[in-house]
């Protein structure tokens, strides 16, 4: 057995070292009690527990259902379960509660839909300053370049009644993403980078989106 001693232990520290790079758990969620955990924050909800899952359905049709938790991090790894079920699409959303140069603060975000994984910068795309170019026909091409490289899209066939085991890492200037063990892409945009992400949400269109196993990691 000695000639594979090198061997084992050189395994043992790679093992070791990318534990180790995950960081510290900062926050887990299984959903094993009959209600909501209190360090989610319901916006215009419904947020429900059903069969060991949270259940997110939209109540008002005027925007998505939010359930929030805190994170308060730069750099983070993301993993959870997920169904589709009877929604039509969900986003998984970093903000920054502090950020007053974009809608609601948001940063990053990763949506799922039954046809398209969806990556974007929104720090960059979905600025004030942005947004009232875009009211501005003559501003079109100057928006389209600012925007260029700030989003990227997956075509990916998504089975509404099947659970998926989603990862996002969020590292620097990167966001990246991959799907039941499978590397799905990334997005590299210097909106990514912003140097704190308070809050994570998920926001769900439509009726009945399930998650499960939700996991959040610190990175630094």
């Amino acid at each position: 057995m000695k000639p594979y001693a090198p061997l084992c232990l050189l395994l043992l520290s790679v093992c070791t070292t990318a534990f180790a790079e995950k960081g510290a758990l900062i926050f887990s969620d299984d959903f094993s009690s009959p209600e909501v955990g209190k360090a989610w924050k319901a916006q215009w909800p419904a947020l429900a527990i059903v069969e060991g899952a949270l259940n997110i359905s939209q109540a008002k049709p005027e925007h998505s259902a939010v359930g929030l938790v805190p994170v308060g991090k730069k750099d983070v790894r993301v993993e959870f379960k997920f169904k589709l079920g009877g929604s039509t699409g969900i986003n998984a959303v970093f903000n920054d509660r502090d950020f007053k140069e974009g809608h609601g603060g948001h940063l990053c975000r990763v949506s799922l839909s039954p046809r398209l994984i969806f990556l974007a910068d929104d720090k960059e795309r979905l600025s004030h300053a942005i947004e009232e170019m875009k009211k501005d026909p003559a501003k079109k091409a100057e928006v389209a370049k600012l925007v260029a490289g700030r989003s990227k899209s997956f075509p990916m066939k998504l089975d509404p009644q099947k659970w998926y085991q989603l990862v996002i890492e969020v590292s620097g200037d990167e966001i990246s993403v991959t799907l039941d063990g499978k590397v799905v892409g990334s997005l590299k945009s210097s909106g990514i980078a912003h140097p704190m992400k308070s809050d994570f949400y998920f926001a769900v269109s439509g009726k009945d989106a399930l998650f499960d196993d939700v996991k959040i990691w610190d990175l630094q």
